[in-house]
């Protein structure tokens, strides 16, 4: 995507992930967990700031792809400078997936995703990753902890 055709406003938005990190997977915006994350990591990468993290990684992936869009259009209308809120709207106005108890019913799935749920390749590079990034005091109870205890917010 060229500079060009990325608003101005998405330099103000977008967090510096070198120096801090992006919101919490437990984070909902339009309804999905992932998604306030995925918005982070995606404003970074737009305006070149976001250090170690990728947008449209694995977890990204995750949210975009039950939710049925595509990485492209999400980067895209990120790049136009919408606001928390204006990609609240968006999120809903073209996500697939909108009845309320499938996203309810899929948010807590991963909100209580433990380890031993998930495929044997994630898990063998989470043990190597909590070795590595999280303190050998603490416990990691779902998959989204190991997220927030590196990040400070558990």
């Amino acid at each position: 995507m060229s500079t060009k055709t990325i608003d101005p406003k998405v330099k103000d938005q977008a967090l510096d992930l070198n120096r801090e990190f992006p919101r919490s997977p437990r984070t909902k915006l339009g309804g999905y967990v992932l998604a306030a994350r995925a918005l982070d990591k995606c404003r970074a990468e737009l305006s070149g700031t976001q250090g170690e993290y990728h947008y449209a990684c694995p977890m990204d992936s995750m949210f975009l792809g039950f939710a049925g869009i595509d990485p492209k259009d999400f980067k895209k209308a990120v790049a136009e400078g919408r606001s928390d809120d204006e990609m609240d709207r968006w999120i809903r106005e073209h996500a697939k997936n909108t009845s309320k108890e499938e996203v309810i019913r899929w948010n807590n799935e991963l909100r209580d995703k433990r380890l031993s749920e998930m495929d044997i390749e994630l898990q063998v590079f989470l043990e190597d990753y909590i070795d590595e990034f999280i303190p050998k005091d603490r416990v990691i109870y779902h998959w989204f902890d190991v997220y927030d205890i590196e990040e400070g917010r558990l």
